[in-house]
């Protein structure tokens, strides 16, 4: 293929513009990409930058590359064409200046285009001559450094196309001048000429620096005549060798050179045998070429008093044969090796003398600096590790790279073992077993991975797959060339080998690791070179050389020269050898180099926490225990104390500066306080209560319970967590201290908190409590956190009952409202300052601002504004100011807006420091903290706060308060009011685009436009900001757009689509909602909640039809739409349901209480229809028989199959509601019915809304004069006396169970009595419906509970019989049906004591259906399990009598609805004397971990599961226990053994 750079760029083909790319140093998976997409050379020349970004997913720096580059060849271009139409050849130029002329010259025009020049034959290729490919720019190519003169034994390398300095003359006459040969065209000629070309060259070198007295190299294959060859002198290209003897004897002609023998023998003292050195060449051509040098340094004790004359030979081409010129002395002359004439041979002679004696002076000179002068290494090695600084940064991490480690050197690694490591990339197979893995292991955790383990194959977001392998938790360990020891196959491999297997995943771990996990400048990579290099180890370099854009924070450590050079030598295709030789410390005994930075490494890092035991002493918590311990971070009582005070004291403003500007408050802030070094941190009024409920818990004599738990809610900036910590610090000598690591799974804080307690004690029954700091986290994980808190202790028997103290801190809008809910372990924190704060505060803050202190207001903004109380005034005026110092069109500006209006509105949020540079438009710097904030206005610096906090693995920034943040935003608003700018940052490409901590920034943007807020009982319909630009701004089409863009720049994200058709249907928009819905359901056609969107858009159309509708004389003409709308609604809800079902992983009932409710209000529309007005009994015969009226036959003609399924359709969804409440408890409670809306009162209480539909539902079939004319044979009895029952609150289990709940029992007693009269006498005899049976059963129950004495009631032995019939049907699915048999079947004093083996069959497989029905039920969403509902439970009574529902012991029990609740989460509620009174205790025993209890039958045996927090013997016992009764069989509370 002719070469790209030989064409005009509009002609060139996909391949040359990648062959382009790659010269330009594009990386290939995007000049791939760009080839697929088939970008030529007019494409390359109109290619734009959104295309290469949408297109290719190209990053910012590779974008801003190709651009300029593809730039600068433009303009060349059009240069090139002005110039060659008046200058069409370039002539070449002979070589008769002068060097020292001729190196000035520019070598040839720096055109990327065809020239028309001759070209000097390519050394590598031979004497053809061709037209020149590329002029070169000789400031585009990278200088080299030769080799050290005189060495030997060194391996040393050249990289090809790098240059090296000019030829130079004689300097110092120790360090050595230069002279380069090409060699390119005698390289290749036989071997007699090439001889004599190299020895004519070598000898007439040589005697020039021989007679000057200056030491000098002489470079073979290095490009010495420019001219025209598209090369620059100094340029390393190398010369094919296949026989060095060649090179070597060619030196042997030295007797006919020189032919005095004492001269001769001068000669071959001065000149050195020739040295051969690789030519590594980037593009790998596959060819080997060498610089072949040879040395010269005359000694003045050789050449003393001398002047040499040589012969040299040449070849005579005529005669075939090798001729010597006269002899002839020359000399070096600039750069030059000069003939001296005979004129000046006298005065050459008489300046002999004083020559001597510079070379002898300059010979002693370089001795004694030799002596005094020694590198020292030990200060280079601090400068590198600590940037000048005097320690180590305790918060940047380490990368290592490294090879095999011998034994010796594991003893000097102890400062490694210090080091804060992120990573380790292992070359040493045998490292875990026999190296340096196997040495730190000793002292930390790690996590095994290989090189493949960073593959992602799955496609995790670079948050989750970091998460995925716990590389935040402990230091991951990355064998690169296999584990030996390692069973799964791992095994190590030859060079060749990992290079087509392994590379390719060391490439994406390095760039995932630099460009995704990790902050630039926030690590340094470390390079240790223990033992003798290899390929691989070189290529990680390259690999972390390319990702970090350059050689910063990169340092290599080789105690081997050796192994040094190998390294550097290959190194050097990436970087210059100076560059390598300034960042590497080489030669420094390792044990020196041990010592050398442990000196310079934090305290932090060398000392080992102590914690409290039982028998107050204290204990050591080893430093792999503690990182074991990842889901927490443990306080330690030696918090702090090995903090170095001389540190401290120049970071002590700081520290305290940026707590009192905002930041999250530190240990080492309340450690300076205690220590009397700095500020103290007051304590709030909060704190005084929070320290009082934690001292009355600790001090309580009978605590019964094992977790307890205080909340404290706060308002955002008000100081809870500071209050939080204030706590664990003060308490951390008596308790085992704690903050629980956010994100971190509740089974893994569950596990690592019981080591945490049991660590270093002698009994687990005496063990300190340990105090468990949890912050903004959901209800539902605290409470997942006590419930397997509760669960472990019970299961191991531990007899102390306080062992968990669990501290939830927690953010609120409305603190001290939610502290009625829990007043007895609940404290609220505000902005409002008692007198006593104020007091505190106000004096804090004279004291701050003193002189001396140099602090100003506006730079401890929070605290001053906390002493003010957050006076809105005083916000207002601070904003105020800033803003009018803030130029509102730069881009600082913007930053501001957007910074504030995700702090405003997202709890937690914050923008990378690394997306802000991206954004301001700074170059890549490996630094981005320290340039970002430099680069700030005074303004900008005072309104953010960089987090710093561990928790953020990511520098980033957000508003200094949430208060400033909303008042920001408020005083934008007369100019630019949040829609806008909400806008304005959805379009921002840099951030949305920029791919470092793109995970969290997507996220919160997302959170922006999608996330409702649910807590505090504020159920809003769309997230707050859509919620402000609806109503604040009163602006829906502004939302709608808002919207529009993010499902745009979200690529099309169909849960935008489905918030688009919400937001258009809650504005009446019913045709846009609808085409949203079914874009929404296009793009994700079986997500239940969707297809529940499309459902809710045709209901709320019908609802907004059926208002407008005239209900006066409808007719059915006028109804057809709107009946056609509501069977729409219907048919959506249905296949939500269907999709729910399907759907393992996620529990969505919402499609059935859609259904009913759009049923209930189509029935109510029929009803209304003038044919049906006044005739009810015809709409029941047309939508329960086949009969259809005249009046309707023609207009409904399209709806009458699915009208006459609507009553089914209903039921069957009212059944399905029914049951779900059956098993699950909810989480609200009917007590709370007047604080719930209608519109959501199916989720805040769905038992009433059940209730109250079911009686709406059946209320349109149950019709009393209907009813009596017809006869029992009618097809339609049952179904009307089923919808008069349903109409009675009968209808169904969860309805009939609801009655038990009335406190006065007579009246629930009568309501259950009417409903049995409804029923025929004989149940058995009439062959009721099964679900209609099941209810009568439950509706005996029930009565049996609240009348035992009612006529109505029936004997067990009567309803044991008539619920035989579910028994024999074994395909019976229906639970209820299962859980009625488990109850009336249940052994019972009343029971033959005989064995009844048949009851027992039947008793047992109605608890292995209730148990195969419960897990098709709950499938695998685990959150729900806890919720399972107990609804009686076996007391001392008989028959039905002994069954006793849940609400009657809840009337036993004292405080709140929550307060409750946590009585039956923790098991206080069987410390009642009142319910146990009630309940009989059950006797079995425990097997294998599981409890059982005696069936009918003595040799049988019935499992009783039991409940989550039940104190379970570790042995097989005899226990008692308290039985309950629910849809997931029978369960055991209180288990207690039998002493």
């Amino acid at each position: 293929m002719e070469d790209h750079t030989s064409l005009p760029l509009e002609d060139w083909s996909e391949k040359h513009v990648s062959s382009w790319l790659k010269s330009i140093k594009i990386k290939d998976h995007y000049i791939q990409k760009l080839h697929d997409d088939e970008v030529t050379g007019a494409a390359l020349m109109e290619i734009s930058e959104d295309f290469l970004n949408r297109q290719t997913k190209m990053k910012p720096g590779q974008i801003q590359l190709l651009l300029r580059k593809r730039d600068e060849l433009l303009k060349s271009t059009q240069a090139h064409e002005a110039k060659t139409s008046k200058q069409p050849v370039i002539q070449k130029k002979n070589r008769t200046d002068s060097p020292a002329e001729n190196k000035h010259e520019p070598t040839a025009e720096k055109w990327n285009w065809q020239v028309n020049v001759a070209k000097e034959p390519d050394p590598a290729k031979g004497e053809n001559t061709e037209q020149i490919n590329t002029v070169r720019e000789s400031s585009n190519k990278r200088e080299c450094r030769p080799r050290p003169f005189d060495t030997e034994g060194m391996d040393f390398k050249y990289v090809k196309h790098t240059v090296l300095q000019p030829e130079n003359g004689n300097t110092n006459l120790i360090t050595p001048c230069h002279e380069y040969k090409s060699l390119g065209t005698a390289a290749r000629l036989d071997k007699t000429r090439l001889q004599t070309k190299f020895a004519y060259e070598v000898y007439r070198f040589a005697c020039g620096c021989m007679n000057v007295r200056a030491n000098g190299t002489i470079h073979f294959g290095v490009m010495d005549n420019t001219q025209d060859t598209g090369y620059v002198h100094g340029e390393i290209v190398g010369i094919p060798v296949k026989e060095k003897d060649v090179y070597v004897d060619a030196l042997n002609r030295i007797d006919k050179c020189v032919t005095d023998s004492s001269e001769k023998e001068q000669f071959e003292s001065c000149v050195r045998s020739p040295k051969f050195i690789e030519v590594i060449d980037k593009q790998d051509s596959g060819s080997q070429l060498y610089i072949v040098e040879v040395d010269i340094e005359p000694a003045v004790s050789i050449v003393k008093g001398n002047v040499y004359k040589v012969s040299l030979p040449k070849f005579n081409e005529k005669t075939n044969k090798i001729e010597f010129e006269k002899r002839k002395a020359y000399r070096r002359v600039r750069a030059n090796t000069e003939p001296i004439s005979d004129e000046e041979m006298i005065g050459f002679y008489q300046r002999m003398e004083a020559r001597d004696k510079r070379r002898e002076e300059a010979e002693s000179t370089v001795h004694q600096n030799s002596l005094e002068t020694c590198e020292d290494l030990g200060r280079k090695l601090c400068v590198l590790l600590t940037d000048g600084k005097k320690y180590i940064d305790d918060s940047k991490q380490y990368i290592i790279v490294t090879n095999k480690c011998a034994p010796e050197n594991l003893k000097h690694i102890n400062f490694l073992l210090h080091m804060k490591i992120f990573c380790v990339f292992d070359f040493d197979p045998d490292s875990k077993s026999l190296g340096f893995c196997g040495q730190y292991r000793e002292h930390h955790a790690v996590n095994m991975h290989f090189l493949k383990s960073y593959a992602n194959e799955s496609r995790l977001s670079s948050s989750d797959y970091a998460k995925h392998l716990h590389l935040y938790d402990q230091t991951s360990w990355i064998f690169c060339n296999g584990c030996n020891d390692y069973l799964g196959g791992e095994s190590s491999c030859d060079e060749h080998t990992w290079i087509r297997t392994k590379k390719k995943h060391l490439k994406k771990a390095v760039s995932m690791i630099c460009n995704e996990i990790l902050d630039k400048g926030s690590f340094v990579v470390l390079f240790v070179l223990f033992s003798p290099v290899e390929q691989p180890l070189i290529d990680t370099f390259h690999e972390f050389y390319a990702e970090m854009n350059g050689h910063e924070d990169i340092v290599c450590i080789s105690e081997s020269k050796e192994n040094y050079n190998e390294w550097a030598n290959h190194a050097q295709r990436s970087c210059r050898r100076e560059t390598l030789d300034q960042i590497s410390i080489v030669g420094m005994k390792m044990s020196h180099i041990d010592v050398t930075v442990q000196t310079i490494q934090p305290s932090s890092a060398q000392y080992t926490k102590q914690l409290p035991v039982f028998n107050n002493m204290l204990c050591s918590l080893k430093p792999a225990e503690d990182e074991r311990l990842s889901s927490l971070e443990v306080l330690s009582v030696n918090l702090c104390d090995n903090t170095n005070l001389e540190t401290i004291q120049q970071e002590q403003a700081s520290i305290e500066r940026y707590f009192y500007k905002g930041g999250k408050v530190k240990w080492i802030n309340f450690w300076l306080a205690e220590k009397q070094l700095g500020e103290t941190v007051i304590e709030r009024d909060a704190y005084l209560e929070v320290d009082q409920i934690l001292d009355g818990i600790l001090k309580c004599k009978k605590p019964v319970k094992s977790v307890e738990k205080i909340t404290i809610y706060h308002q955002a900036g008000s100081g809870g967590s500071t209050i939080a910590r204030q706590l664990l610090w003060n308490f951390r000598k008596e308790l085992r201290c704690a903050v629980v690591k956010p994100l971190y799974p509740v089974t893994n804080v569950c596990q690592h908190a019981i080591q945490l307690r049991e660590y270093e004690e002698k009994d687990r029954n005496n063990c300190l409590p340990v105090l468990l700091l949890v912050e903004d986290c959901d209800g539902e994980y605290i409470d997942d956190l006590s419930h397997e808190l509760r669960n472990a202790i019970a299961s191991m028997t531990i007899s102390t009952p306080l062992c968990f103290i669990l501290l939830n801190c927690k953010r609120s809008s409305d603190p001290q409202k939610k502290c009625k809910a829990l007043p007895l372990r609940t404290v609220a924190v505000t902005h409002k300052l008692s007198e006593r704060e104020k007091k505190l505060f106000s004096k804090k803050r004279e004291k701050l601002l003193q002189p001396e202190e140099q602090l100003h207001p506006e730079f401890i903004l929070t605290f001053v504004l906390m002493s003010y109380g957050f006076e809105r005034k005083y916000i207002q005026d601070f904003v105020k100011h800033l803003l009018e110092g803030i130029d509102h069109a730069s881009r600082e500006a913007s930053l501001i807006r957007y910074v504030a209006l995700l702090n405003c509105y997202i709890q937690n949020s914050y923008i990378s420091v690394s997306h802000c540079e991206a954004f301001l438009g700074f170059d890549v710097n490996p630094k981005p903290h320290k340039s970002f904030e430099r680069s700030l206005t005074e303004e900008a610096r005072l309104l953010f706060i960089h987090l710093r906090e561990s928790t953020v693995h990511i520098l980033s920034v957000r508003i200094i308060h949430p208060s400033v943040a909303e008042e920001i935003l408020q005083q934008l608003s007369v100019s630019q009011p949040q829609s806008s700018i909400a806008n304005s940052l959805l379009q921002e490409k840099v951030l949305f685009n920029h791919r470092f901590g793109r995970d969290d920034y997507i996220k919160f943007i997302r959170d922006l436009f999608m996330k409702r807020c649910k807590s505090e009982g504020d159920n809003s319909s769309f997230s707050p900001l859509i919620e402000h630009v609806r109503t604040v701004e009163k602006n829906p089409d502004k939302a709608i757009d808002l919207l529009k863009t993010a499902y745009t720049y979200f690529e099309k994200d169909a849960f935008f689509a489905q918030q688009l058709a919400r937001l258009h249907y809650t504005h009446k928009m019913f045709d846009e909602a609808k085409d949203w819905a079914e874009v929404a359901k296009f793009r994700m056609p079986h997500n239940s909640f969707i297809l529940d969107t499309e459902g809710r858009v045709y209901w709320k159309w019908f609802v907004f039809k059926d208002e407008a509708l005239d209900k006066q004389n409808l007719m059915p003409e006028s109804a057809t739409e709107l009946i056609g709308t509501a069977l729409k609604a219907i048919e959506c809800f249905q296949a939500s349901e269907k999709a729910a079902k399907s759907n393992p992983d996620c529990m969505n009932n919402s499609g059935y209480f859609g259904e009913v409710d759009v049923g209930c209000r189509l029935l109510k529309l029929l009803s209304s229809v003038d044919v049906f007005s006044n005739n009810k009994k015809k709409l029941l015969k047309y939508l329960l028989t086949d009969h259809i009226p005249e009046e309707v036959k023609k207009p409904w003609h399209r709806f009458h199959n699915c009208l006459k399924g609507l009553q089914k359709s209903i039921y069957e969804a009212l059944e399905w509601i029914s049951e779900d409440l059956t098993y699950f408890q909810t989480d609200k409670n009917e007590e709370e019915e007047e604080k719930t809306s209608k519109e959501i009162e199916h989720i805040n209480n769905p038992r009433r809304w059940l209730l109250k539909r079911s009686s709406v539902y059946a209320s349109y079939f149950s019709d009393a004069s209907f009813n009596q004319k017809i006869s029992n044979k009618d097809s339609l009895a049952p179904l009307i006396r089923s919808m008069n029952i349903y109409q009675q609150g009968g209808g169904s289990v969860s309805a009939i169970l609801s009655n038990l709940s009335d406190h006065k029992t007579q009246r629930a007693g009568s309501k259950l009595e009417d409903i049995l009269s409804m029923y025929p006498e004989d149940p058995l005899r009439e062959k009721l419906d099964h679900i209609d049976l099941v209810n009568y059963i439950f509706t005996q129950i029930a009565l049996g509970c609240v009348l035992p004495d009612s006529p109505k009631l029936v004997t067990l032995q009567k309803l044991q019989e008539l619920s035989l019939r579910f028994y024999k049907e074994r395909n019976n699915k229906y639970p209820p049906s299962a859980f009625m048999i488990s109850l009336l079947f249940w052994p019972g004093n009343s029971q033959d004591t005989g064995c009844n083996q048949e009851q027992n069959n039947i008793l047992t497989s109605a608890i292995a259906a209730l148990k195969r029905l419960y897990n098709d039920k709950i499938k695998d969403v685990s959150s729900r399990k806890k919720r399972i509902f107990t609804h009686f439970f076996l007391g001392h009574g008989k028959d039905l009598d002994r069954f006793i529902h849940k609400t009657k012991l809840e009337k036993y029990l004292k405080g709140t609805l929550n307060e409750k609740r946590l009585k039956w989460l923790s098991g206080e509620v069987w410390k009642t004397p009142e319910v146990t009174q009630l309940l009989k205790r059950v006797k079995g025993w425990t097997e294998n971990g599981s409890v059982f209890v005696q069936g009918t039958c003595k040799d049988s045996k019935i499992k009783v599961f039991t409940s989550c927090y039940v104190s379970m013997p570790n042995t097989n016992e005899n226990v008692t226990f308290y039985l309950g009764f629910s849809f997931d069989g029978p369960i055991a509370f209180n288990v207690q053994v039998i002493n």
